[in-house]
């Protein structure tokens, strides 16, 4: 197959969908790899690396939307400024793209409908399952990791104040106290680079596995009031979507935490759907001045009803930072490891020199947004029809 891999449009997105040691790989799997001249220098991954592992470099994002079988990209789709078309607009009927899509988010319902519409093969990537045969496939995780680290460093550098608790000849100076809602992955990271920054860290989550993981870490857990046989799957992976009642009762014991938090991390999540919002304008307006509220599940509509996705502002006096890529602030590191989650998945995808999509797999099942010029990504018709 072609295997072609763009460079990326996003203001600010410094990661590539494909290293030199993945590219290898690919070329050893005998597809012919098209990158996009200087795709890889945001990232320290140069061209003269990219063609000695194989590569053949293009000038034009065009020449690689017209030529390539499968397409493997960062971030969803985009307008390019620069040839004033959609990126969508550039792509081939029945070609396959890879990404993230993170389709049941409202911004991106329309993004998606012009997939479908023009008959891509949509996957994205924060569909991949947590089942043991896609760990290595899953760029949802190793991004998470990403955020987590860089969106707590992000809102260290962003409050007026020390993180840790401070001696000094006029008196002590309190620790900075933090509030993580999700504990996931991404709350997890986030979790223990406050603590190692000497922060007080509450943290909560409707899952007790969560609660637990996060305890271990040092947070005090915060106790939502929420049954496990309510909060949970029946196969314990992942979190349920609650109902208004439960949602006002996890905020409700929320609110003194916000209120006393100088720095609030949202991640919470549910898988292949639109986050819930957890935290609302009247909540905000009792935080102190000087803040922050950084939303790292932006991408699926956030958990913030103030945030704004890829905008940083303030809001009674409280900074919102909403940056949908916060693991392309650390590229080096983020490119190496979603390069690779693509790469394994690929892998995975392709038999007999093409792709093939048994949707009876769990893991294909879980990706697959369009095809046949329909969506078909159930998450993605719910939060649609909602």
């Amino acid at each position: 197959m072609i295997i072609g891999v763009p460079k990326e449009i996003l203001q600010g997105e410094n990661r590539v969908s494909a290293t030199p040691d993945t590219v290898k790989k690919m070329v050893r799997d005998g597809h012919e790899v098209l990158v996009q001249k200087t795709a890889g220098d945001g990232s320290f991954y140069h061209d003269e690396d990219y063609i000695e592992a194989g590569a053949i470099l293009v000038d034009s994002p065009k020449e690689i939307y017209q030529k390539a079988n499968v397409i493997l990209k960062v971030k969803e789709p985009q307008f390019n400024d620069d040839l004033q078309m959609h990126e969508i607009d550039m792509m081939q009927k029945d070609q396959v793209l890879i990404t993230f899509l993170h389709p049941a988010s409202p911004n991106n319902h329309k993004m998606v409908q012009m997939l479908a519409d023009k008959g891509i093969i949509g996957l994205t990537l924060d569909g991949i399952p947590r089942i043991s045969r896609a760990q290595s496939m899953d760029a949802l995780s190793s991004m998470s990791t990403c955020a987590g680290y860089k969106g707590m460093i992000m809102a260290t550098d962003t409050i007026a104040k020390f993180m840790p608790m401070i001696g000094s000849a006029v008196g002590m100076i309190k620790p900075a106290n933090v509030l993580v809602v999700g504990a996931g992955v991404a709350g997890l990271r986030a979790i223990a680079t406050a603590k190692g920054l000497g922060a007080v860290v509450h943290a909560c989550d409707i899952r007790p596995e969560a609660n637990e993981q996060a305890q271990s870490l040092g947070a005090r857990i915060i106790d939502l009031g929420i049954p496990a046989d309510i909060a949970v799957s029946e196969d314990g992976k992942h979190a349920n979507r609650l109902s208004d009642h439960w949602l006002g009762v996890e905020k409700d014991a929320l609110r003194d935490y916000v209120k006393n938090a100088d720095i609030i991390f949202l991640s919470a999540l549910l898988f292949g759907k639109k986050a819930p919002i957890l935290i609302d304008e009247e909540m905000i307006q009792t935080m102190r001045p000087g803040s922050v509220i950084v939303d790292v599940s932006i991408d699926q509509g956030g958990n913030c009803a103030l945030t704004k996705a890829g905008e940083t502002y303030q809001a009674h006096g409280v900074t919102m930072i909403g940056s949908k890529n916060i693991p392309g602030m650390i590229p080096t590191s983020s490119t190496w490891m979603f390069s690779n989650n693509v790469y394994n998945l690929l892998k995975y995808l392709v038999k007999n020199d093409r792709v093939e999509l048994d949707t009876s797999d769990e893991i294909v099942g879980s990706i697959l947004v369009t095809q046949n010029g329909k969506i078909v990504h159930q998450g993605t018709l719910e939060a649609m029809e909602n």
